[in-house]
Parts: C-alpha cells; sequence; structure tokens
C-alpha cells in the first residue's frame, strides 16, 4: 500500500538534501576554525545530541498525532455504530 502522495518522495530529498549540506558546512567551518581539537569535538557532541534531540522530538509529535487520529477513528466508528443501532430501533417500531 502506497500512503504518500507522489510530491512528498520530492520534499523529503529536497530536506534530506538541505540537511547533508548543512552539516557539510558545519563539519568545514568546525574543521577550518583555529581551535583545539578538544574545543571541535565539543561541538560535534553537541550538534551529535541536537540532531538526536530534534529526530526523538519530530518522532513523537508524529506518534502523538497517529495517537490522536487513531482515538478519533475509533470514536467515530462508535457513533455509527450508535447511530446504526438507533435507525434500526427506530425502524423496528414502525
Amino acid at each position: 500500500m502506497q500512503f504518500q502522495k507522489p510530491d512528498n518522495a520530492m520534499i523529503v530529498n529536497f530536506n534530506l538534501l538541505g540537511v547533508i549540506a548543512a552539516y557539510t558546512l558545519l563539519a568545514m567551518s568546525i574543521w577550518i576554525t583555529d581551535i583545539p581539537l578538544s574545543a571541535k569535538g565539543y561541538w560535534g557532541m553537541g550538534v551529535l545530541l541536537l540532531t538526536l534531540s530534534l529526530v526523538n522530538f519530530v518522532k513523537y509529535r508524529f506518534d502523538d498525532r497517529l495517537r490522536e487520529d487513531r482515538l478519533q477513528r475509533l470514536e467515530d466508528a462508535k457513533n455509527e455504530k450508535n447511530e446504526k443501532l438507533l435507525e434500526d430501533y427506530v425502524s423496528d417500531k414502525d
């Protein structure tokens, strides 16, 4: 099953290219600066941890939206079932 729209692949690839370019330029700027290697490593660890945090943040937001959507669909199905039961009950009385 295909859940994504066809243009999503292009958007994802464009964003991936942007992230790769940003990390490449950041690595070049850290490499070129005249600071001790320990400071460069500290900056690198900071960037890595920030990246991990952002990925987790986006994942949990996405999971939360999926959970809300799933609950809403269950609620809609329950309401439809209740409406069907009421409809059948009313039509049986006639």
